[in-house]
């Protein structure tokens, strides 16, 4: 298709349904992590490299410019020497971030659970 078309989203299910890539750009490790680092406002590269633990300068490069291109970021760039580049939530982004806020904030609250659930079946389950 060219650029510019719109394909409607129907069924997330079916493997050609163009709502199938957002669902697994916005559920990827970096995707979620990233745009949950944004949530309490701008940050430049390094604050957000260090914010992200782990991750690298390749990688977050590529992830922004994909949160960028699918309009959940904003970049924006302040004419210096050395340009300063600060990455914000736009509107889009925040609504997003309402159902992936409460994900992370489950993992918070119930990750712990999950892992002893974890160590529990493989001792069960060893051997």
């Amino acid at each position: 298709m060219g650029k510019g078309v719109s394909v409607p989203v129907g069924d997330v299910f079916d493997s050609t349904c163009p709502g199938r890539m957002i669902v697994e750009n916005l559920t990827s490790r970096w995707m979620t992590l990233i745009l949950a680092a944004l949530r309490d406002g701008t940050l430049r590269f390094y604050e957000l490299r260090d914010k992200v633990d782990g991750i690298s300068e390749k990688v977050l490069t590529q992830k922004l410019r994909s949160l960028v291109r699918d309009g959940l970021v904003e970049r924006t760039v302040e004419p210096s020497t050395p340009p300063k580049v600060s990455y914000t939530l736009t509107e889009l982004g925040h609504s997003v971030m309402r159902p992936l806020g409460d994900l992370v904030r489950w993992i918070e609250d119930n990750g712990s659970a999950v892992l002893a659930a974890q160590d529990r079946h493989d001792r069960e389950h060893a051997g």
